[in-house]
């Protein structure tokens, strides 16, 4: 199974950054609990606020596990992440316009009206196209060694 569909497999129980970082994140030396619990407020756009895609932001914290950053290491190695992510994004949002979820699926999480209108319209497999693509990225990104 590729990592993509474990995402989205995990996607039936959990968040979308919980979905992308839990389907690396043993790999990375970190153990699912972990993943699960550091991803949790991440979700619908980071609390359902609808801000940063929860796809792109699990997938920006496995991209800081695949860094292998640690305490005592240099800001120079901080710095070499972020054009890494800042490429990882424009990828996004050359496929979906916006890495914003409000945008993406075009409704407030906040109302009952709003996820009554994801439920109705199944905006959650819009969710999992971006899940599988942030997976996708992901695996070629750490195919290329970082």
């Amino acid at each position: 199974m590729s990592r993509a569909d474990t995402a989205n497999k995990l996607h039936e129980s959990y968040n979308c950054a919980q979905s992308v970082l839990t389907a690396f994140a043993e790999d990375l030396g970190m153990d699912k609990s972990q993943a699960l619990a550091v991803s949790v407020g991440f979700g619908g756009g980071m609390g359902r606020t609808q801000e940063t895609c929860g796809a792109v932001t699990g997938a920006l914290m496995t991209m800081g596990l695949a860094s292998g950053f640690k305490e005592g290491d240099t800001r120079e190695k901080i710095n070499a992440v972020y054009p890494k992510v800042r490429s990882f994004i424009d990828e996004f949002t050359r496929k979906y316009g916006t890495v914003k979820c409000r945008d993406l699926i075009g409704c407030n999480l906040l109302t009952d009206e709003g996820q009554k209108y994801f439920k109705e319209h199944n905006l959650k497999e819009n969710c999992q196209g971006y899940i599988r693509f942030c997976s996708e990225q992901l695996e070629k990104y750490l195919k290329e060694g970082k």
